[in-house]
């Protein structure tokens, strides 16, 4: 997948436009009147946000074009969901309605075919399972089926597991008063957790605001993790600037990011 593109869907990702926060509130007040244009500059000036996500998903061989458009349809239902008096950062709201939008795109897109003799020996298992249940008023022990109807465990499981639907982890499992539980919400991932997501998005948002010195002394800082003496001989300036001036670009960050 290409996100080197400078153009994706006819729009030029060069130009796209960064909202302040003071525009952003602006024009989602005009968008809760109903006024169209100030939800059109509104989704544009949030595409960066999608380019971001999509690069999550550079592994899946899908056109950059195809899961851009995708992007969209998540960004524009986040837009028309989002409840401004949570105190919640758009941004914040958003990401998993993009990420859970492209991840139903690709679930759909691409249905894993189940072989028939997998199949036929998952619906043995069903039958035999419903049948047993039946007869000894319990439901049996995978090894009772495997007894009943001639076929290893490991191979029972094995169909059963396949015939199963493909889930999204954002697909809702409860809905009460407008706030949905989603299957994401039950499982425990310690390393890849949402939030780890959305703080990168954030960071790199944070960062695009700096000067392209204080830009330039964070990426090596933290992201290609030099010393303030291999930065400082890099782009020719004393350590003591570099750490004034990292001191700054952080400062800086950490307004944005809490403001």
């Amino acid at each position: 997948m290409a996100l080197y593109k400078v153009e994706i869907c006819g729009v030029n990702t060069s130009k796209l436009p960064l909202l302040k926060n003071s525009e952003k509130e602006e024009l989602f007040q005009r968008i809760l009147k109903g006024d169209k244009e100030a939800r059109e500059l509104y989704i544009r000036g949030n595409l960066r946000l999608v380019l971001s996500i999509i690069q999550r998903f550079s592994n899946s061989n899908e056109n950059v074009d195809d899961l851009f458009q995708i992007g969209c349809i998540g960004l524009m239902k986040a837009i028309d969901n989002f409840d401004i008096t949570q105190n919640v950062k758009f941004s914040t709201y958003a990401v998993p309605m993009i990420i859970g939008e492209i991840r139903r795109y690709l679930r759909d897109n691409n249905a894993i075919r189940v072989s028939r003799s997998l199949r036929d020996t998952a619906y043995k298992a069903i039958y035999a399972k419903e049948a047993l249940t039946k007869k000894n008023d319990k439901e049996p022990t995978i090894s009772e089926i495997a007894q009943e109807i001639g076929i290893s465990k490991e191979d029972i499981v094995y169909a059963l597991d396949a015939i199963q639907s493909p889930v999204s982890l954002y697909d809702p499992v409860y809905v009460e008063g407008g706030d949905a539980l989603y299957i994401m919400d039950q499982v425990s991932d310690k390393k890849n957790k949402e939030e780890n997501w959305i703080e990168a998005i954030s960071l790199k948002e944070a960062m695009s605001k700096l000067p392209p010195r204080e830009y330039n002394i964070i990426k090596l800082r933290f992201f290609e993790g030099k010393t303030q003496m291999e930065v400082a001989k890099e782009i020719n300036i004393s350590q003591a600037q570099v750490s004034r001036l990292e001191k700054s670009a952080l400062k800086n960050m950490r307004n944005y990011l809490t403001g």
